[in-house]
């Protein structure tokens, strides 16, 4: 989900260069929605190892 999330980013940096800012504007909100998925699934994910008595693999 966080390559999406920068995917997303970088079409609205490459649309907002060449000049389409409806199309920027709307690749970087859809950019900024999936980050914040990610971080609270993120959130979620440590929460429930934590619960279990998991530790983080290193």
């Amino acid at each position: 989900m966080l390559y999406w999330a920068i995917v997303c980013l970088v079409i609205a940096i490459v649309a907002g260069i060449l000049g389409f800012g409806g199309i920027a504007g709307t690749a970087a909100g859809f950019a900024k929605i999936l980050f914040f998925i990610f971080l609270v699934l993120l959130v979620i994910s440590l929460v429930a190892n934590a619960v279990r008595g998991k530790g983080p693999k290193i």
